[in-house]
């Protein structure tokens, strides 16, 4: 059995599994609210975020952008984990 892999096999291989992770991070729903109290109704045993739709970062209270723009909403922390949004670092010491 041959343990090397040509340069190309292996370039399609992480091509496709670069394309796989990108549809299973698409594929994740997140909830959508207008107001925190709607969201912390609905994950009330998680952080309410919220979401920059255009930036694919969440903020958390306390940021400066938390629950500002016209771009985001309110969302729980693991559903936008899920969904491929990552923490803006922009106001955390």
């Amino acid at each position: 059995m041959p343990t090397h892999v040509p340069a190309r096999a292996s370039i399609r291989l992480v091509a496709a599994l670069a394309i796989a992770c990108q549809a299973n991070a698409a594929s994740a729903q997140l909830s959508l609210f207008q107001t925190e109290v709607q969201a912390k109704q609905h994950c009330p045993n998680d952080t309410v975020v919220w979401a920059d739709f255009q930036k694919r970062v969440y903020y958390t209270a306390g940021q400066r952008l938390y629950a500002q723009g016209r771009t985001g909403t309110f969302v729980c922390r693991n559903e936008a984990r899920r969904s491929g949004y990552r923490r803006s670092v922009l106001g955390r010491r």
